[in-house]
């Protein structure tokens, strides 16, 4: 019985290994942190991540192996999406809890905004009554489609690539809050440092989509 019982355990800490051994990639990683955005083909998710489509494949085999992602075919393109909003909120955990315990990730998170400045000093519930009054802008500078996909209340889409063309769009008399998919992201740092260069007043949200869902705040999407 005491070896039934054994044998019983290892299965099942083996079974939750395979989440362990699914994610111990960084690249897998960031795949993950992708599809938090919303659905994407394979060659797109490559091409963000900066690998080859087939490497990019390898890494999505094993993350579906794990029910982590799964993927549909629509003709002769290949798409991805979570298993379920628990995908991200691990993701979220995890990130937070390497964050808590490393201090080369505080030190490398730091180089992305080197100007504390930079960042919202404002709470997450105080931004949001911000921009419900619309006393500020929120911007999200992600993709349109990312955008669709899910976004933070009251906000705005308008992509990096886009924005230089869009500045005559946006208020001189009010702060602008830009972010992008989350401490990671460079895009919202990038339009941040555009904004400021042009006269905006502008600030960054680390957050993204998943570290608001995350957090049990509202997500809307189009």
């Amino acid at each position: 019985m005491e070896k039934s019982g054994r044998q019983v355990k290892d299965v099942l800490y083996a079974q939750v290994a395979r989440i362990g051994k699914a994610v111990c990639s960084p690249k897998r990683l960031e795949l993950i942190e992708l599809l938090c955005q919303g659905e994407k083909p394979v060659e797109r998710l490559a091409s963000e991540a900066g690998i080859s489509l087939k490497l990019a494949s390898a890494h999505l085999k094993e993350l579906r192996l794990a029910h982590l992602v799964e993927a549909r075919k629509e003709g002769k393109n290949v798409y991805y999406r979570l298993t379920g909003e628990a995908v991200a909120d691990f993701w979220v955990a995890i990130r937070s809890l390497a964050e808590d315990r490393l201090l080369e990730l505080r030190a490398a998170m730091a180089k992305l905004a080197e100007h504390v400045h930079e960042l919202t000093p404002l709470s997450r519930k105080e931004l949001l009554a911000q921009a419900r009054r619309g006393e500020v802008m929120v911007l999200d500078v992600r993709p349109e489609a990312e955008f669709q996909a899910g976004h933070l209340p009251y906000a705005r889409s308008m992509p990096l690539e886009e924005l230089r063309k869009r500045l005559a769009d946006l208020p001189h008399d009010k702060p602008v809050v830009a972010y992008c998919r989350g401490p990671f992201c460079l895009m919202a740092v990038e339009a941040v440092e555009l904004l400021r260069k042009e006269g905006f007043s502008a600030i960054r949200l680390e957050d993204g989509v998943a570290e608001w869902r995350a957090l049990g705040l509202p997500v809307e999407s189009s």
